[in-house]
């Protein structure tokens, strides 16, 4: 594998990045690019954020790149942990200060500042999360054989699987997202012997970080290896116990049928596949992992939608709810067709009736409501075929 990477990154401004860049020390080696984007740069897979750790403490990078007429914005949190974000070209990056970890509890950790580069790599998890890159020559830093495994599609712990879970828990659902992305066969053998052995410590984590960990992973092309290798260890037992073989052949099904239908894949309808398709037990996970009302609605809906034609399904329900309903079904060729569907509005109002000889109030309601089912089960024909219904239901209302 390489030992550069093109810089300056593509899609960035280049100008705002080399304003930046002078202002905290791109050509003297003060600061260098780091984790994520280098990783994702070298394995060739479209990178996400840029990050750049810095030898800098963070009140100095706030204050060069303020200096430098750039838009900096910070939090006392943010700073405490050693972290300034600047907008370049419109875009956020992070620049936080070399640390290294003075305490941890598997939650959360104390942390110093340092101006050591391997000891910033070192408090990383794996061993492709902990590469830098020099941003003026691209030349890649790697003090813990990354590349290496990177290119073997290896996740590995820097350093004992055990004692890097036990610093941060939520490391056991990040080993099977990175995998998930980057591995290719078996998990690595210590690193999956020591989520096993560490699985009961999610019990210590904040349902939303395991939530949005999780959600992460469904977001992976193919998430279901991960899942299966976690099921056969009993690994998410603690947390989510419902999780079974079944749920995951219906997520291998959703994701099949996503492609099928040609439409992107999306985590809260994997979720939805993957959990006990029995309504009330998926709402107790939903809460358990205290999801938002409004995915918990989302599952809500398609755990409980009416059989129906799809676009009446999509009139009842709205069109992403048909949609994950579709998917579930096995149905793609009507998703696909639905997800391209806009529903119509009733193209009659209750003056329209009242104008047949309907007097104002209940009645006209009751007349709106009749029309329109008659309309969505005839397909929602246009208006002359409207106006022939409001006339027919005026007219027996009339005569009630």
């Amino acid at each position: 594998m390489t030992d550069r990477v093109a810089v300056p990154p593509a899609g960035w401004d280049a100008d705002a990045l080399d304003r930046l860049g002078q202002a905290i020390g791109f050509g003297e080696g003060r600061s260098r690019y780091i984790g994520g984007w280098v990783r994702d740069t070298l394995a060739r897979v479209a990178p996400g954020d840029l990050d750049i750790g810095t030898q800098l403490l963070p009140q100095e990078v706030k204050e060069r790149a303020d200096a430098a007429g750039l838009t900096v914005w910070s939090s006392p949190s943010g700073l405490a942990h050693g972290t300034v974000g600047v907008v370049v070209g419109g875009k956020p990056v992070e620049v936080t200060t070399l640390r290294r970890d003075v305490s941890t509890d598997g939650r959360r950790a104390t942390v110093a500042f340092t101006e050591d580069w391997r000891d910033d790599a070192a408090r990383r998890d794996f061993t492709i999360n902990a590469l830098s890159a020099d941003p003026v020559s691209g030349a890649v830093f790697d003090y813990f054989g990354g590349r290496e495994d990177l290119a073997a599609g290896v996740v590995r712990f820097i350093g004992d699987p055990l004692q890097r879970i036990a610093e941060d828990h939520l490391r056991i659902l990040r080993f099977f997202r990175f995998h998930a992305r980057f591995g290719r066969g078996a998990p690595e053998a210590a690193a999956y012997d020591a989520c096993a052995a560490r699985a009961n410590d999610l019990m210590a984590l904040s349902r939303e970080r395991i939530a949005d960990e999780l959600l992460k992973l469904l977001g992976c092309t193919q998430p279901s290896g991960a899942f299966d290798a976690m099921l056969a260890r009993g690994i998410l037992k603690p947390v989510l116990p419902e999780i079974d073989q079944g749920g995951l052949a219906r997520l291998a099904a959703m994701i099949g049928a996503e492609e099928s239908a040609g439409v992107a894949g999306d985590t809260m309808r994997r979720l939805i596949a993957l959990l006990p398709q029995h309504a009330a037990t998926a709402e107790v996970i939903a809460a358990r992992l205290k999801l938002s009302n409004a995915q918990r609605k989302r599952i809500a809906t398609a755990l409980t939608a009416p059989a129906a034609p799809p676009q009446e399904l999509a009139y009842r329900i709205g069109v992403e709810g048909a949609v994950d309903r579709l998917l579930l079904d096995g149905d793609p060729s009507s998703a696909a067709a639905i997800a391209a569907w806009s529903p119509p509005r009733l193209p009659i109002s209750g003056g329209a009736l009242v104008a047949r000889g309907l007097g104002a109030g209940p009645i006209v309601a009751r007349a709106l409501k009749l029309l329109e089912e008659q309309w969505v089960a005839e397909g929602f024909p246009p208006q002359p075929r409207v106006d022939q219904l409001a006339d027919e239901v005026a007219a027996r209302l009339r005569d009630q």
